[in-house]
């Protein structure tokens, strides 16, 4: 059978020490001090802080409020009272010698208790390895005792959490979440989302039971009609059932998941960011679930919106564990490469992208080959479209997709405008200027939708 948890010997100290200034005090004070360390050590206990408070500076009111020693000053002499030293030193040549004080009634008793205490803690240190916790306790005859001295005596509490405390008592100013958790009782698979307006109805609300099978019908649904309006709609009501009932667990993450690789399939960045962001808290909390995979999604992401600063600070914290995964080592490089301006590697990373990186690459890609192709421009007086479509990421069966994107750009301008597309030479000097003009104003700002 388990002994109870560990105490730390600072604790231990400071209950030793504090049973043994009550037992000075009168029954009335020590009963109330009692109780008041009874509620620090349960709080402590509670909220799992027992390792680090800094015990010798935790104070009983009840104790400072009883001590006669707390107020307790040295009687000065009459002429040494003002605030200035040089005049009390002149007042005091200038004055007869004044007769001795008589000591203060408390003075005896206090070095007296001094001299005892400091004998009884160089003893207790001493057995302190050896005697369990509860031992160290006075007896339940000693002066501080009576019913929490009988009760110690009496083992009554030896097999509690700790020994010398009752059950620990809630803090009134802190909101007890649990006594507000619904449990849902809708049996309904399917329901639309609606913004919530006042409190949650349980019988309006799936219980985890019913979420779980919704999960699996919406799955079917999407793979079988692809209507993502109405899948997305339907992952949203499921997520707010979800939330509604403090439900984060290992199927949470998974419902997170599914709906952020369907909106990265349809481009709608605001559905995937917003649970994005919910998945990085419930990475946080140790649930099981793809984190390498979402946070090479948040690296490419940040790519996108060109926020250096928090980007350069997410991969500073990334560990060699971390930066060894495949998905998270590529979205590192990706980031390496526009970061010294190689496009080449850019563009052979994009087409390479592990899961669904390219999805989200996507959205930058034509960004990131306007800024190549006007370096090229400035570099070369002739490009061929071979070069081209191999330099900015096209794959062999795309060149009209490279046509399209020359005529975006204004830069669909040739040296042999009837040659076959394939063998024609794009004229740098005539499309330079207007790519440069078009990147400074079509890529200028950043659209970021939803939450980062």
């Amino acid at each position: 059978m388990s002994s109870g948890p560990k105490f730390p010997p600072a604790m231990q100290e400071w209950v030793t020490n504090k049973f043994q200034v009550m037992q000075k005090l009168p029954p009335a004070v020590r009963e109330a001090a009692t109780e008041e360390m009874k509620k620090i050590i349960a709080h402590a206990y509670s909220t799992n802080t027992m390792l680090t408070i800094h015990w010798p500076t935790v104070q009983l009111a009840s104790l400072n409020e009883a001590d006669p020693l707390k107020n307790l000053k040295r009687k000065q002499p009459d002429h040494a009272t003002g605030p200035n030293k040089k005049v009390q030193l002149m007042s005091k040549a200038s004055m007869p010698t004044a007769k001795p004080l008589n000591k203060n009634v408390f003075e005896d008793d206090a070095r007296a208790r001094r001299e005892k205490r400091f004998e009884r803690e160089a003893l207790i240190e001493q057995n302190r390895q050896s005697v369990p916790f509860h031992q160290s306790f006075p007896a339940a005859s000693a002066p501080y005792g009576g019913a929490l001295g009988a009760r110690i005596q009496g083992g009554k509490y030896l097999n509690t959490p700790w020994s010398h405390v009752q059950e620990p008592i809630p803090d009134a100013n802190v909101i007890d979440w649990d006594k507000y958790t619904i449990v849902g009782r809708s049996s309904a698979i399917f329901k639309n989302y609606l913004r919530l307006t006042s409190d949650p109805d349980p019988k309006d609300i799936r219980p985890l039971s019913v979420l779980k099978q919704t999960l699996e019908q919406l799955k079917q649904r999407w793979r079988s009609e692809g209507n993502y309006h109405w899948v997305c709609d339907q992952f949203k009501s499921l997520r707010q059932d979800l939330t509604v009932q403090r439900i984060k667990n290992d199927f949470t993450v998974l419902v997170y998941e599914i709906h952020a690789r369907i909106a990265l399939e349809n481009s709608d960045l605001v559905e995937f960011n917003a649970c994005q962001a919910t998945l990085r808290s419930l990475y946080e909390l140790g649930l099981n679930g793809k984190r390498e995979e979402f946070l090479a999604y948040r690296i490419l992401y940040m790519l996108h919106g060109r926020n250096r600063a928090e980007l350069n600070f997410l991969v500073s914290q990334l560990t060699p564990q971390d930066k060894a995964l495949p998905a998270v080592n590529h979205a590192v490089k990706s980031h390496m490469a526009l970061a010294t301006g190689n496009y080449h590697q850019f563009f052979a990373l994009y087409l390479v992208a592990p899961n669904m990186g390219g999805y989200i690459m996507d959205h930058y890609v034509d960004r990131e080959r306007c800024v190549a192709l006007a370096t090229m421009t400035k570099a070369y007086r002739s490009i061929p479209m071979s070069l081209l479509q191999t330099e900015l990421g096209y794959e062999p069966d795309e060149l009209p997709k490279l046509l399209d994107f020359l005529t975006a750009h204004s830069a669909n301008v040739f040296t042999n405008p009837n040659a076959p597309d394939i063998d024609k030479q794009l004229a740098s000097a005539a499309v330079h200027q207007s790519l440069v003009q078009v990147q400074s104003q079509k890529y200028a700002k950043v659209g970021i939708k939803g939450s980062i």
